[in-house]
């Protein structure tokens, strides 16, 4: 081997040395940028998103605090994307992968803004309650609900279809698609369009709201939820019960929650040897407790000798408390039961027992 050849060897090993130790100063200089990002993330996390916070939660509204948190873990995965595509771009790669790159990025900021939305529409049933609050506006809290979910459903479709465009799928030809397959997807989602058309009926309707207290002939229980396919009560007995929407846009609902007055009605059975004058002392003093009781509505109030039953004197007590709630209608009726008994203590007047009276004839002594 000659000289020229060798120093054309030696050339050749020193560019290979070269390149392997440029390839690996730009890896090196790729990964710091990744790590970069990696701190600036935890520093926004951290330092800048509690600052923006403290001056959100001085402005006296919830609507950029609610922002702010909605995209708050959006923003630090975008941060960490977005240090992931300027390290690769950094490396010495061909060019036509820059195009594929871009591409992802655009997409990484879709799904980023279409989170933070999603998250955003999560707190909109706040933000309805404070313009109630603050406007003396009537906002049915199902409403609230129901709208919030279609804003949350329509972003995470129109987030599909940028995707799918940036992906290069045609959209006019899939919807095209969806066109020519609609009936196939109408008969088989008849139960689903059917349940869905019933939620906007009682959306619409509003026979009851979520906390109500409600009774169809299916189910009896409070509404805690309302959804595009089903409803779900919670019975009594604490267990929760999903009933399709089409199934209670179809029944007699009953809401409880919605009277204005509660009825207590019963009869009073006195026994048959209760005297007139100790009957209407009775009666004169019971309409006494219940047209002075605070818990008693004074519009319908009906106490009087109803009928003579076969063993006892029955008198009718016919009445509404203002309130509907459950624990304090109970109150009011035993504070009433409780005066009831003590009149019929004073009066020294007896409850009525069922009984019968047999009389036995004894034969003569002609027979």
């Amino acid at each position: 081997m000659d000289f020229k050849e060798s120093l054309a060897i030696l050339a050749g090993n020193l560019f290979a040395l070269n390149f392997i130790n440029g390839y690996y100063l730009d890896l090196a200089i790729a990964l710091a940028i990744f790590l970069f990002f990696l701190l600036l993330r935890k520093i926004f996390v951290k330092y800048i998103l509690r600052s923006v916070l403290r001056l959100t939660a001085k402005t006296g509204t919830e609507l950029d605090t609610a922002i702010v948190l909605a995209f708050e873990k959006p923003l630090g995965f975008f941060l960490m994307g977005l240090g992931l595509y300027l390290g690769i771009l950094y490396l010495p790669l061909p060019g036509k992968y820059d195009y594929i790159f871009l591409k992802l990025l655009r997409i990484l900021v879709i799904i980023c803004l279409a989170w933070g939305i999603s998250n955003f529409t999560g707190s909109l049933e706040n933000l309805f309650e404070e313009m109630k609050d603050k406007f003396n506006l009537t906002i049915d809290k199902i409403l609230m609900v129901f709208f919030s979910r279609v804003i949350k459903y329509i972003v995470l479709f129109l987030a599909f279809m940028l995707i799918t465009s940036e992906l290069g799928y045609d959209i006019s030809g899939f919807i095209a698609g969806l066109g020519l397959g609609g009936l196939a997807f109408a008969l088989a989602a008849q139960d689903t369009a059917s349940n869905i058309f019933g939620g906007i009926v009682i959306i619409m309707d509003k026979p009851f709201s979520i906390g109500d207290w409600i009774e169809t002939p299916s189910v009896e229980g409070t509404v805690e939820d309302i959804n595009f396919r089903s409803s779900k009560v919670r019975t009594f007995a604490n267990a929760l019960v999903t009933v399709p929407n089409s199934t209670l846009a179809n029944e007699a609902i009953i809401n409880w929650t919605r009277m204005g007055k509660r009825r207590v009605t019963f009869s009073l059975a006195l026994a048959r040897d209760t005297s007139r004058e100790k009957l209407r002392h009775c009666v004169d003093r019971i309409q006494g407790i219940l047209r002075y009781h605070a818990g008693v509505h004074q519009e319908t109030i009906f106490c009087g000798f109803d009928r003579f039953n076969e063993s006892s004197l029955d008198l009718l007590i016919y009445f509404f408390t203002k309130t509907t709630a459950w624990k304090e209608y109970l109150e009011v009726k035993e504070d009433i039961n409780f005066q009831i008994m003590a009149v019929l203590e004073e009066a020294e007047v007896s409850l009525a027992y069922p009984s019968r009276s047999i009389y036995l004839e004894t034969p003569g002594p002609d027979r």
